[in-house]
């Protein structure tokens, strides 16, 4: 070995997952759940007042609900599909 050369370092093969994080144990996880039950809550908080028509029925808030569900299959989607596995490399 010439005089100031380095030694090669061994090669640390890179750590690949087969899987994404469980879907309960993310953070999308939790604000899907705090949203919908934001939502329901709000839906059921809200009263008719004298003869004001009420403006956030169940219908609609349901409604919302559907949405947040799509939207939080849509990320859970592009999560899964960012993963590789051992066959990709």
């Amino acid at each position: 070995m010439a005089y100031g050369a380095e030694p090669q370092s061994a090669r640390v093969p890179a750590r690949r997952s087969d899987e994404t994080k469980a879907a309960f144990k993310t953070t999308e996880f939790i604000v899907y759940v705090v949203a919908v039950i934001g939502v329901l809550v709000a839906s059921f908080l809200v009263k008719t007042v004298d003869a004001h028509e009420d403006y956030f029925r169940a219908d609609r808030a349901w409604f919302y609900v559907v949405l947040l569900t799509i939207g939080y299959m849509v990320s859970r989607g592009l999560a899964k599909s960012g993963s590789r596995h051992h066959d990709d490399a």
